[in-house]
């Protein structure tokens, strides 16, 4: 068969679901950040170790979700599993209007984290289920940069919410959204062997990897944990999210503090900062899935073209370290290159998801990436509790940047430590048999 020329594009109308579905995902989590110093601080009298405890529950819940949640994609299928997740979160994304105490806050937080770490597994299965491998990358890129989206649209829409109609409004409005994707996901979506729009032609397209064929082809035999965490691939993928996902939270959840704290800047001020940093980073998402393609369409083995731009977006972020020091001559240097971190982060992010279809069938997929979404979560947990610690003593202190230089060193060594220990794991990515 010929897989140079599909006859159909429908896979990309499936892709828009999973990109509009990321964009909410991140929509709905990042509405606490816009509201904590103008709102929420004053209001619950907040310290920083409040604001990160707060954080804390929300990752550790969604670490706790992510044991189960890919399991339970990969066993109900990806159209349910994707459904009740997003029921669930928008649920809890309205119920932070409820919160009347920081325990309030933490319990919404708490009910958010478990029932958002369906996103990832979904969208990562429906990846692997709708794209050929030459694909998947650029697909993932394209999907993901929804989550930039959402932190675009988040500082431009949740502090004018927040002025006319109050900082509830801003919970209940966003947290909404979900339900209009609902009918648009139960109308549109079905696994390409149901869909009865995807031509032939098409339909074979998806399905040329020929090593996938055979193995998709055999008996479905049960995934589990244990079996799935003998195999090298299963830690280079755990390592790699443990390592880097870190990173990313700490953008999201601290960068509109460290403008107001660095610079002095209100809600109203760092909107187009942030805009412009997750503007970026849509760029970057997408770049970085085309860039291994890229590479695979010129005849690189795949283990190699992923291998290739995850060590050149892990180079990428290094500058982040200056960030502070070239802004103390403007403020726009440190946003630019905190923007250049983030979307190279969106990158690598691109490719190390797709690794986990390059190295495992797609029954397995979801777990997987279900584990890995856990270690990249627990990660998250260890640098909120050490941005919390480190902020809070230099506060005290009168010299708040040291904690957030600190921070940024972080930043800064987590992607080579993590490429490099990937490779170490594993070096040709080879496929794993189950």
């Amino acid at each position: 068969m010929s897989a140079t020329k599909p006859a159909g594009r429908y896979r990309w109308t499936i892709l828009s679901l999973v990109f509009f579905a990321t964009t909410i995902n991140y929509l709905d989590r990042q509405v606490i950040s816009l509201l904590k110093d103008d709102y929420l601080e004053p209001l619950f009298n907040w310290t920083e170790s409040d604001y990160a405890n707060i954080v804390i529950v929300f990752q550790l819940t969604y670490a706790l979700g992510m044991i189960g949640v890919g399991r339970v994609i990969d066993k109900i299928g990806t159209k349910l599993g994707y459904a009740f997740s997003l029921i669930v979160w928008s649920v809890a994304a309205v119920g932070h209007a409820l919160a009347t105490s920081t325990i309030g806050f933490m319990v919404a937080r708490g009910f958010l984290g478990v029932s958002e770490s369906g996103n990832f597994p979904a969208a990562i299965k429906t990846v692997a289920e709708w794209f050929p491998k030459k694909e998947r990358a650029f697909a993932t890129g394209l999907f993901n940069s929804g989550s930039n989206i959402g932190a675009i649209i988040a500082p431009l829409t949740v502090p004018l919410i927040a002025v006319y109609m109050g900082w509830q409004w801003a919970f209940i409005i966003t947290g909404a959204i979900g339900f209009i994707w609902l009918i648009f996901w139960f109308k549109i979506y079905e696994t390409p062997s149901k869909h009865k729009k995807l031509s032939r032609e098409e339909y074979d397209y998806i399905h040329s990897d020929a090593e996938e064929a055979s193995q998709e082809a055999g008996p479905e035999n049960k995934m589990n944990w244990m079996k799935l965490l003998t195999f090298r691939q299963t830690w280079a993928f755990v390592v790699g999210k443990f390592l880097t996902d870190p990173i990313w939270w700490f953008y999201l959840f601290w960068l509109p503090s460290f403008l107001n704290k660095q610079y002095g800047m209100t809600k109203t001020d760092y909107a187009l900062p942030i805009a412009i940093v997750y503007t970026m980073t849509t760029f970057g998402s997408i770049f970085g899935g085309w860039l291994s393609g890229y590479f695979i369409n010129k005849g690189w083995e795949v283990y190699k073209a992923r291998r290739t731009a995850m060590l050149f977006f892990a180079l990428l972020v290094l500058p982040v370290v200056f960030a502070q020091a070239l802004g103390q001559h403007s403020y726009w240097y440190a946003v630019l290159i905190i923007g250049l971190a983030a979307s190279a982060h969106q990158a690598w992010s691109a490719n190390i998801f797709t690794t986990t279809s390059d190295m495992f069938p797609k029954k397995a997929v979801a777990s997987v990436t279900g584990i890995g979404g856990m270690a990249g979560a627990l990660g998250g947990i260890l640098i909120a509790k050490a941005a919390g610690v480190l902020l809070d003593h230099y506060k005290a202190l009168g010299a708040i940047e040291t904690g957030y230089y600190i921070m940024f060193l972080i930043c800064g060594s987590a992607y080579l430590t993590a490429w490099i220990i990937f490779n170490l794991l594993a070096p040709k990515m080879k496929r794993v048999e189950i």
